[in-house]
């Protein structure tokens, strides 16, 4: 089995597959102050009450994204399942072309390329994240990844607005029935549903503009099963994308001659 982890500016998840299904997956605040052991403490509980048996786990990857926190979460997997962890990197096998990938491009978005070129290798693939930021990442048919559009997240956007505002309260996003708020939730959730779903179409429409190309757009993240009815441009949905994408690349580098999963 595999343990995928996914370390992210608002939440860490770490997840279980028996190589076809997510069998249990655990969500835990970021926190940059936690130490390793309380961490270990905290997955172990999890595991403990969940479905998965830690010990059948022999493939352990983390994908992250907060550098404070990666050296800790190698431990803390070591520790728990008893396997040296494969972290992402442009470096990894992922079946894209190497030379394409931009140095500065995040482990997540990576992932997220490696999974949607895999699910559609003959099509330009757009995978639009709605996490703590809103990523928009494209890959060409022959696996290059063209590039990557990055705008504050919807909830990031929320929570920016309810801190710099008096009288503004923080509003639950979900579809509005009208752009028309009359009061100051209704209207907080038309403006950031509305608006967000229109810097969506906008960005896919510039990029297939610019590629010349039909893209295929597959959206994931926290809201997408929220916005995405919103957006017709939108072709799938699957919150588990970036997991699928840690998962394949476990199986890529763990068939690499370079392999470092190890007991």
């Amino acid at each position: 089995m595999t343990a995928a982890l996914d370390v992210g500016n608002t939440n860490i998840v770490l997840a279980i597959s028996d190589g076809g299904e997510w069998i249990s997956t655990y969500r835990v605040f970021s926190d940059q102050k936690k130490t390793s052991d309380e961490y270990r403490v905290i997955f172990s509980s999890l595991l403990k009450n969940g479905d998965a048996d830690p010990g059948a786990v022999d493939k352990v990857i983390i994908s992250s994204v907060v550098p404070n926190l990666t050296l800790s979460m190698q431990k803390v997997m070591s520790k728990l399942f008893g396997v040296s962890p494969f972290v992402v990197s442009r470096f990894a096998e992922t079946g894209l072309d190497r030379a394409s990938i931009p140095a500065q491009l995040g482990s997540d978005l990576l992932c997220n390329l490696a999974w949607a070129h895999h699910v559609h290798p003959d099509k330009y693939v757009m995978t639009v994240d709605f996490g703590t930021a809103l990523t928009f990442s494209t890959v060409s048919p022959k696996g290059e990844v063209k590039g990557v559009a990055i705008v504050p997240g919807l909830l990031t956007g929320v929570n920016a607005l309810f801190g710099s505002t008096a009288q503004l309260p923080q509003a639950e996003l979900s579809q509005p029935e009208s752009c028309l708020g009359r009061n100051s939730e209704d209207s907080i959730r038309a403006g950031m549903m509305f608006g967000y779903a229109g810097l969506v179409e906008r960005l896919i429409r510039q990029t297939s503009q610019e590629l010349k190309a039909r893209i295929y757009v597959m959206a994931t993240g926290g809201l997408c099963q929220t916005i995405a009815p919103m957006i017709p441009l939108i072709d799938s949905v699957d919150k588990y994308h970036t997991l699928n994408g840690l998962r394949l690349l476990a199986q890529l580098n763990s068939e690499s001659k370079d392999s470092v999963f190890k007991n």
